[in-house]
């Protein structure tokens, strides 16, 4: 049974000026006048519809005052201006920028040229935004753009303002926004097959997909493990500078089955400790091997930690460390998370850094070159930092990389000690990882499918 409605009503007329920017200038009165007709019961369903009760009420409703409110939008457009953004092209000069940017201002241009901070605009690459707002004239009021590093990224917004008769420019760190990002993946066919498919709306990062790589590979066999019907879930960062994604951070979780198996990691960054992040299983061990198996790509090893006769001395006597061969200036990195205990010159070491790390654990890298810019005693360093360059300074006859473990301040042979995980989380520290797991697998229970059962392999 329908209701019978019936209506009254006026039409609305506009009448628009036509000044430059097309502001509204007036407005005719509304009225609106609305019938309509209600009726609720139940009828019998023998019934007929036709036979059903009318009911019309009628009722006048106020018009709403809109001539202030147009007044008040006239005013306001006086002094109202409006942002343009433009993206750099190919070939882009400053002039031809400023004229798709609207401005029309010559002392603008010249100062930005000139001015030290300013003249960075001018060095803007392909497809960066540029935002600019003008007066009526196409007079410049303010013009902003963002600075990338080597890698893409905006690092700083340099900020250009009318001030009285001149400008002045200023640059200032870049403030991104930061967002956390969950996507689920069905394997059809291949991985990267899903990594690409953008089914939930947006296809992955090939950042992250090299994280997903590196994260499970000890694990999976990507080339040859993966099969039709494996899945993963992943949560990561990414952040963005006025609506648009500018970088991928890191992957904060990662949940991997593979033929049944399901393999998961969490990062974890302590906010007390400050000791740096890593990433663990879900019990709070940690997955990342407490020392690197080489300090360096070598060409090969020279000399291990044995008895042997000393190569300028001749004498019969214990090598304590591993010699590494390679080419002089290859890179050495931090074996592990550490601070630097010593970097200088030490008698028959030449060019030494000594790395302090957890439980009484300390590396030594011998023969250096020279050190890694910045490198100094107390600087915190993580596993695979850069800390110096392969050379033969010290006694040494070739290019090589000594390198020793020590434990209590005596050489051990790291190829017999059972280091296999990095420093286990303290009390403190367990409780809070517990908070951050807590809510990684709140965020894979909503990934999952209804139903799904795999076995879990915390590795």
């Amino acid at each position: 049974m329908n209701p019978i409605h019936k209506f009254t009503s006026s039409r609305l007329y506009h009448l628009l000026g036509s000044t430059r920017k097309a502001r509204i200038v007036s407005a005719s009165a509304v009225a609106l006048t609305f019938v309509a007709f209600g009726a609720a019961g139940v009828a019998p369903l023998a019934m007929d519809d036709d036979n059903l009760p009318v009911k019309t009420i009628t009722q006048d409703i106020a018009s709403p005052n809109l001539s202030s409110q147009l007044t008040e939008i006239d005013q306001q457009d006086d002094t109202q201006k409006y942002v343009r953004e433009e993206r750099i092209r190919a070939g882009d000069t400053l002039a031809t920028l400023m004229q798709r940017l609207g401005v029309d201002d010559d002392a603008a241009e010249t100062f930005i040229k000139k001015d030290k901070t300013a003249k960075a605009v001018m060095q803007l690459r392909t497809g960066k935004r540029v935002l600019a707002q003008t007066d009526d004239d196409g007079k410049l009021l303010w013009l902003r753009a963002s600075i990338v590093d080597g890698k893409d990224i905006p690092v700083k917004t340099v900020s250009i303002t009318k001030k009285g008769e001149g400008f002045t420019a200023d640059e200032a760190p870049i403030k991104l926004e930061r967002r956390v990002e969950m996507h689920a993946r069905d394997i059809t066919s291949t991985l990267f097959a899903a990594t690409d498919s953008d089914a939930d709306g947006a296809r992955l990062p090939d950042a992250i997909v090299r994280q997903i790589l590196e994260m499970f590979s000890t694990n999976i066999d990507f080339r040859s493990d993966v099969k039709r019907g494996d899945r993963f879930n992943v949560v990561y960062e990414t952040f963005w500078q006025d609506g648009e994604m500018v970088r991928v951070g890191r992957i904060l979780a990662g949940e991997f089955t593979n033929r049944g198996t399901t393999y998961q990691s969490v990062w974890f960054e302590d906010p007390a400790s400050k000791t740096g992040g890593g990433y663990y299983s879900f019990d709070g061990k940690a997955l990342k091997k407490a020392f690197l198996k080489s300090p360096l790509e070598f060409t090969r090893v020279s000399s291990g930690f044995s008895m042997r006769v000393h190569p300028i001395s001749g004498d019969w006597k214990a090598h304590k460390g591993i010699d590494f061969a390679a080419p002089t200036g290859t890179p050495i990195r931090a074996a592990g998370d550490g601070v630097i205990d010593f970097a200088g010159t030490q008698n028959g070491y030449g060019n030494v850094i000594v790395l302090k790390h957890w439980n009484n654990y300390s590396t030594a890298y011998a023969h250096m070159s020279r050190f890694a810019a910045g490198v100094k005693k107390g600087q915190k360093v993580s596993q695979g930092d850069l800390i110096g360059y392969v050379g033969t300074t010290g006694w040494s006859t070739g290019a090589h990389l000594h390198y020793e473990f020590r434990v209590g301040g005596e050489a051990k042979d790291p190829a017999k000690l059972n280091l296999l995980a990095q420093a286990p989380l303290t009390a403190a520290e367990k409780a809070r990882f517990n908070a951050v797991a807590g809510d990684m697998i709140h965020r894979f229970a909503l990934l999952r499918p209804v139903g799904s059962a795999s076995t879990l392999a915390q590795k």
